[in-house]
């Protein structure tokens, strides 16, 4: 059956033309999907009975709790969904002070094989539809208390666009749940394409894997970097606007003895030369079949301190939930057992 959750106005007024309602039902239909957390299409009560009956005959809401938890020491929390292809995926909610940040999914996996995360390294199952984004954000304990929302877990969000943007939409506009894009931050390998959509249709936040300056290394643990070199990249984010609304960040994992000495601060601060990017620098979280090791503290507080002699905004990112595989690089989902079956 088919599920409501995850459509947009659009989609929604032609659902209320399916059932016999007229186009202002739709917003009606999205107020309980998005503001007031219906459940169930029975107490959608403004819509006239016969017309829930007809709704429900061919729709569900689409809402599904989480199938399981972790709880970090940190209080960071990881939640499993049901996914695709087999595959659970993750979200993880990282309570810091005022801020309250849930990082989703997008998809069951990935297909760009970088050799550090988990995630990659798991290969792909497949692509999560609007509703299962959407479901990530409105059925855990604390959605009501979100402050921030980064698509920064499993799966290269400019891989699955469509699902992507009308996610992006439904969190954004009046009729849905209405939170200004700059609440909203978007991580992606720089697929030049779908960036490029991001950010002529969206106001979001845009957050870069770089990991390495240098197209040789980066071709060795991101693949990406043969399609989509780091170099174009940069030269399509050279031509928007990052000092006003939204934000350009660049996501910088950090190896011992790989991408951590000077040569490579040198090297970062001018492949980010005439943009306003800051620099987000991530301890390597240890993961299985990857030799790399975690560059240590020292090491990582210098090279901030060099990017920001070169007149870099950089900072250490503080590693959250490591110890119930949530952080950085760790997310994995699991094989459900339905597939197993």
């Amino acid at each position: 059956m088919k599920k409501l959750l995850g459509l947009t106005l659009e989609q929604l007024r032609e659902v209320a033309s399916q059932v016999g309602l007229r186009p202002f039902a739709a917003k009606q239909m999205a107020a309980w999907l998005y503001k007031r957390g219906a459940t169930e299409i029975d107490s959608m009560t403004d819509l006239p009975k016969q017309a829930r009956q007809k709704l429900a005959a061919l729709y569900t809401v689409g809402r599904e709790l989480p199938l399981a938890e972790a709880r970090s020491k940190d209080g960071t929390v990881k939640y499993v969904f049901s996914g695709a292809g087999g595959r659970d995926v993750e979200a993880v909610y990282i309570p810091d002070r005022e801020r309250a940040t849930l990082c989703v999914s997008s998809q069951a996996g990935c297909k760009m094989n970088c050799r550090f995360c988990m995630t990659g390294r798991g290969g792909f199952q497949g692509n999560l539809d609007a509703g299962s984004i959407i479901n990530q954000i409105l059925s855990i304990p604390e959605s009501d208390t979100l402050t921030n929302i980064v698509f920064m877990g499993m799966g290269e969000p400019t891989d699955n666009l469509e699902a992507v943007m009308s996610a992006i939409e439904i969190l954004t506009q009046e009729w849905g749940m209405a939170w200004s894009p700059r609440r909203i931050t978007v991580s992606t390998i720089g697929k030049l394409d779908g960036l490029k959509e991001l950010l002529d249709k969206t106001q979001v936040h845009i957050a870069i894997s770089v990991h390495t300056p240098f197209a040789i290394e980066r071709e060795k643990i991101m693949p990406v970097e043969k399609v989509y070199p780091l170099r174009e990249v940069m030269q399509l984010l050279r031509n928007y606007d990052f000092a006003h609304q939204r934000r350009l960040s660049m996501e910088y994992t950090m190896f011992a003895g790989i991408n951590d000495d000077s040569k490579h601060a040198e090297g970062l601060a001018r492949v980010l030369r005439g943009t306003d990017a800051r620099v987000n620098l991530i301890r390597f979280h240890r993961i299985p079949g990857f030799e790399g090791t975690p560059a240590d503290r020292q090491t990582m507080e210098s090279f901030r301190d060099e990017l920001n002699s070169r007149g870099i905004t950089a900072t250490i990112r503080a590693s959250r939930g490591e110890d119930i595989m949530a952080a950085c690089g760790m997310l994995a989902g699991n094989k459900n057992k339905k597939s197993e079956e």
